[in-house]
């Protein structure tokens, strides 16, 4: 099986900023319907974690330098959170995620390296 984190990438903010607490629970219902769906077809679940606002994100510019509060400020979306999934069918695990785009987020699906993978 193969290893993969499943990215929510969009307006990582939404969710606390616009959004009234009936319109979050749907939402948090819709990410419980994935997880179920991931496990009702064979994925497992190894590790994952929504994120707190990027107002509270730390950066450090390539090559090092001074650490600057917020993301970038040249992107316009942002990870929110992820999942990572251990699968033996990877098209199965695009079709799962298809639960959790429908929310509104961009969802981006990529391997880990593993040991084996490095020379």
């Amino acid at each position: 099986m193969a290893e993969y984190v499943v990215l929510i990438v969009g307006d990582a903010d939404r969710w606390w900023t616009t959004m009234d607490v009936e319109q979050r629970k749907a939402g948090y219902a819709e990410y419980t319907r994935f997880a179920e769906e991931l496990a009702q077809r064979g994925h497992k679940i190894l590790g994952g974690a929504e994120l707190h606002s990027t107002s509270e994100a730390r950066r450090i510019p390539r090559g090092g330098g001074t650490v600057t509060e917020g993301p970038f400020a040249e992107a316009t979306e942002q990870v929110g959170g992820f999942y990572q999934v251990e699968s033996d069918d990877l098209d199965d695990l695009l079709d799962c995620c298809q639960v959790i785009a429908a929310l509104g987020d961009g969802i981006e699906v990529r391997r880990v390296v593993t040991a084996e993978d490095r020379p």
